[in-house]
Formats: structure tokens, C-alpha cells, sequence
């Protein structure tokens, strides 16, 4: 049996951390609701299991709902940007981490592009790894 592969991060100002069970399923995401909620041009999402996260700091993450499919945890006191959270689909029972929230993000690049239609044509990272269009509808 092998080890399970050990996940940790946190915000900027260090209040909310977080350990997960991986290893993540790492994808850019460049769908209008990512870019807007993160405020970058597109975020990169780390998926782990729900039931392998814990929270570890002293404080919890806030969550606010960002469309009728999902909500998003942030740091209430910095505001970074923690969580994705499906209510139903394929992700749900997953929780995709923030890539930039994580101690070692070079440790787990992106395999994949998801929301391509959104991407901006001046977006170039991740050149070569599969795409796929957003699936879901509102």
C-alpha cells in the first residue's frame, strides 16, 4: 500500500491552511466565472477528494455562492481566492484547491485546459495540453 500524497497551503496572510489527500487533478480554467472570481485571466484548479481536506489554521474560509452551480471559499480577512465547489456533477464530492494556494505548486502542472471558448487570444500558457469547452449551462 503506498503512502498517500500529502497537499498543504494557505493564504496570503497565513490564517486560513488547509492539508489534502492527493495527488490533484491540476487544469487551467479559463471560463468567465474563474477570471472574474480570481480576478486573473484564468485560474488554476487543483482537485482533490472533500472528504481528504481539512482545514488546519485558525481561521475557516468564508464561502460566498458565485452562480447557481458552485460557491467559492476566500480568506475572510486577505480575500485570497481558496475554493471551488460543485453542488452536483461530475466534481461533486471534489473540491478544486487554488494552484497558487499551495506550498509546492510547481509540483503539480496543469494536464489539461477547461473552458477554452473564454480563453483570451492573448493567453498563451499551457500551449500543446488537451482542451475541452465548458460543460456547464446556466
Amino acid at each position: 500500500m503506498t503512502e498517500p500524497v500529502i497537499l498543504t497551503g494557505g493564504c496570503l496572510c497565513g490564517r486560513v491552511r488547509y492539508r489534502a489527500e492527493g495527488p490533484p487533478g491540476v487544469h487551467w480554467c479559463h471560463c468567465g466565472m474563474c477570471r472574474r472570481a480570481t480576478g486573473s485571466v484564468a485560474a488554476v484548479l487543483a482537485w482533490v477528494e472533500a472528504a481528504g481536506l481539512e482545514w488546519t489554521g485558525e481561521a475557516q474560509p468564508m464561502e460566498r455562492r458565485s452562480s447557481p452551480l458552485a460557491r467559492r471559499g476566500f480568506c475572510g480577512d486577505c480575500g485570497t481566492p481558496l475554493t471551488l465547489i460543485y453542488d452536483e456533477g461530475p466534481e461533486a464530492g471534489k473540491v478544486a484547491l487554488h494552484a497558487g494556494t499551495l506550498d509546492e505548486p510547481a509540483r503539480w502542472p496543469p494536464k489539461h485546459h477547461y473552458g477554452v471558448e473564454g480563453r483570451l487570444g492573448w493567453m498563451d500558457a499551457g500551449a500543446g495540453l488537451p482542451e475541452r469547452e465548458t460543460e456547464e449551462r446556466w
